[in-house]
């Protein structure tokens, strides 16, 4: 594969998959300590990593879950945000501006911070009440944040007897580094073309429902407009029929994103549409790849998993092609802002 170390991406993916115990400990110890509702408070892309994990719990836990920007919580706090509250704070460098402000305020406000990093001499590496390490990059994060984030929800399922099947889940979960390495390897020969797709056009509408929305978000928000310069209009597909499809014409790209969750139906009536009215329509399906192993179940829970893996492809080739490396910057911690 292009640019890519297969046994640094295993350890990366490995070393996730190996928190979920200790998560669990975590999550359980506060809850038995009376923690009454819990906060994912990531910045930036990584914020976007934690949706469907927020999701998950918003829609199938009754324990109160918030997902809330920390720059307005910094200024704003929240009646919600107590000494009994559990905090998630994701930061691959451990050093985000926003976020080492919010763990300042934490402190005084007493929640329960658990913070996930990639480096651990850094703030956020050595600031939480419980700080969870696995090192990564912006090529092996993405996966890396959202199999950490899922756990914390399902051990607070768990918790709450709202899910009967979490040992055979996380069993599950356990084989998943392997099989995302299968699914690059499978999509190697179709990446090169599908980055081609991108750098034909200037401008992208980027969607998706459900658990893989984060996952267009992302894609046309970190990597497009942030490390490519390309411009991109993400728009959730509960959205698009709202004010979006009257840009779609001829010539205009529309990217659409498929997971296998409930939702799925949201991306089936984009993708009914878009053609329509554009040459420039371009699937992409969590089902199309295989996952042997898994049930229907979990392949639901790792879609939006599944689409960045294969998205890492899409860029490798992309930078390449475009030559423009993925590290390039004008402004993003090059200058004051």
């Amino acid at each position: 594969m292009l640019n890519f170390d297969e046994a640094r991406f295993l350890k990366i993916q490995k070393g996730a998959a190996s928190l979920a115990s200790r998560i669990d400990t975590v999550i359980a110890s506060a809850l038995n300590g009376g923690a009454e509702n819990l906060f994912f408070l990531g910045t930036g892309g990584v914020a976007y990593l934690m949706q469907p994990a927020f999701q998950l719990l918003q829609r199938n836990s009754g324990f109160p879950t918030f997902l809330d920007y920390p720059a307005e919580l910094v200024i704003s706090g929240s009646k919600n945000l107590t000494s009994r509250s559990i905090v998630v704070m994701p930061s691959l460098s451990g050093t985000t501006k926003e976020s080492v402000a919010m763990l300042a305020k934490l402190k005084e406000t007493g929640a329960t911070v658990l913070t996930f990093v990639g480096h651990e001499e850094t703030p956020l590496g050595k600031g939480g009440d419980h700080v969870f390490v696995n090192f990564a990059e912006d090529d092996t994060s993405c996966e890396s944040f959202y199999l950490q984030s899922l756990f914390v929800a399902l051990s607070v399922m768990k918790f709450r007897k709202e899910i009967a099947s979490y040992d055979a889940v996380v069993a599950e979960l356990q084989t998943l580094p392997e099989l995302l390495l299968e699914v690059k390897r499978s999509f190697e020969p179709q990446a090169e073309t599908f980055a081609a797709k991108i750098a034909g056009s200037d401008y992208h509408i980027f969607t998706g429902g459900g658990n893989v929305w984060p996952a267009a978000l992302y894609y046309g928000t970190c990597i497009l407009e942030e490390m490519q310069w390309i411009r991109t209009r993400p728009v959730h597909a509960s959205d698009f029929f709202h004010g979006t499809l009257e840009l779609v014409e001829k010539g205009v790209s529309v990217m659409l994103f498929k997971g296998e969750d409930a939702y799925r139906p949201l991306a089936e009536r984009v993708e009914s549409f878009a053609p329509n009215y554009t040459d420039k329509l371009t699937v992409l399906d969590s089902k199309d790849f295989a996952l042997p192993g898994l049930s229907e179940e979990v392949r639901a829970l790792v879609s939006p998993i599944v689409l960045a893996t294969v998205l890492e492809r899409v860029s490798a080739h992309l930078e390449v092609m475009r030559n423009h490396p993925l590290v390039t910057r004008r402004y993003y911690k090059r200058v004051a802002y």
